[in-house]
């Protein structure tokens, strides 16, 4: 009797010490995720080297900006960059875009974008888990020994506009405003990028280059991140409005019209409504809550942030369970209600915040406006966008063209 139960006793003990293997072995397995690379015939030497993915044991917090140009998303992402413990990286996905859309041959055919979201979705995660050299798949020219000049946007990011990553003349806890930290960092070195990258407790990235949250499912889902995603989404109206002010070659036609009363007749009207589309069908999942958006998903909307920029941030970092910077709060009171001649760079983040929000108003004509209302009705009521019913209602400020919503993260 006493052996069978001795016999039974190693029996656990081995089991385990089986299992604990098993999962230790687990963990620290490599995954290569390469389709995107492999689809559009890049070189995989990367993909065979790495990246190498452990599930995500430290629970470090993995952060998406999940937004549209000119909604707000460079303030958005500036609330996460301006906290010592978070690595922000503006729109790496332009590197992807930019490497694939030349050898794409169809233009955007469903094929092509099924590419440009599976290269993308790679790259993020190879990101989120600080593997930096990945990104080198994308960029042009190559990068020499892991150093290179030619990330985009490189200012937009604290963490590699600072010591270590750069070494700029001055004091230790100097912050080098965008255009000088190109100027005056040189050359950045990747592997050191990387390093500051692990020190910190959280990631986040913001992109233009994603259209809907169900393009994230498989990263929301992933067991070896901590994924969540801020929808920011902003009036159409606005997101028009401020287009047409910012890339005026690119939307000339809608200025044309603004000029002249008459809308032309080649006028490109899927630059407003391919925003409404996409806006619609994402925040449908969103507001939809399905399970695998459970805790992962929060929709913002600009005119919430501009109107109580304090209350909104607290209120995101409260569902990121990350406590609020003092850095951050200090940035908020400082650019949210500063003099915009401050900031005239287009992607500047200096501005009265909520008298930005309100400007398209009397950037369109009412004309414009009506035929945007018609054309993007499903989302301007899903968002809580109330319709101007004239040319008065319109320019009068004092009538809110925003209703009061309360959209609460799924949690």
């Amino acid at each position: 009797m006493q052996c069978s139960w001795k016999a039974v006793l190693l029996l656990a003990l081995a089991s385990i010490a089986i299992q604990y293997t098993a999962i230790r072995t687990l963990t620290a397995k490599s995954f290569h995720t390469c389709p995107g690379l492999a689809e559009a015939g890049l070189a995989e030497r990367l993909c065979e080297e790495g990246p190498t993915f452990t599930y995500n044991l430290s629970r470090k917090t993995h952060i998406l900006i999940l937004a549209t140009t000119r909604s707000g998303s460079s303030f958005v992402g500036q609330l996460f960059n301006q906290h010592l413990d978070v690595f922000y990286l503006f729109e790496p996905l332009y590197h992807v875009q930019n490497t694939l859309i030349p050898r794409f041959t169809q233009g955007k055919s469903p094929a092509d974008r099924r590419v440009m979201l599976g290269a993308s979705r790679d790259l993020l995660r190879s990101l989120y888990d600080c593997d930096l050299y990945f990104l080198e798949n994308y960029i042009k020219p190559p990068p020499v020994n892991h150093t290179t000049d030619r990330i985009f946007r490189r200012g937009a990011s604290r963490v590699l506009c600072s010591r270590p990553v750069c070494d700029p003349p001055g004091s230790a806890d100097l912050v080098l405003e965008e255009g000088d930290c190109v100027r005056k960092c040189g050359l950045l070195n990747l592997t050191v990028a990387a390093e500051a990258c692990r020190e910190r407790s959280h990631v986040a990235i913001k992109t233009v280059r994603v259209p809907e949250v169900n393009d994230l499912r498989a990263l929301v889902e992933d067991p070896r991140l901590n994924l969540k995603v801020i929808q920011l989404v902003r009036d159409p109206r606005g997101i028009l409005a401020s287009r047409s002010e910012t890339f005026r070659d690119t939307y000339r036609l809608w200025r044309l019209w603004y000029g002249t009363g008459r809308k032309p007749y080649n006028l490109d009207v899927t630059q407003l409504t391919t925003v409404c589309e996409d806006f619609s069908n994402s925040v449908s999942t969103g507001l939809m809550r399905p399970p695998w958006l459970k805790g992962k998903y929060m929709l913002v909307r600009y005119e919430d942030l501009a109107r109580n920029p304090m209350k909104k941030t607290e209120e995101i970092y409260g569902f990121l369970g990350i406590p609020l910077d003092s850095h951050v709060a200090r940035w908020i009171q400082n650019n949210t209600r500063g003099d915009p001649t401050l900031g005239k760079h287009k992607y500047g983040t200096v501005r009265n915040s909520a008298a930005t929000a309100e400007k398209w108003r009397f950037r369109l004509s009412y004309d414009i406006v009506a035929f945007a209302q018609n054309a993007c009705q499903q989302v301007l009521a899903q968002l809580g966008y109330k319709m101007a019913s004239s040319e008065e209602e319109l320019k009068n400020p004092s009538v809110s063209l925003v209703e009061e919503r309360d959209f609460r993260p799924f949690s």
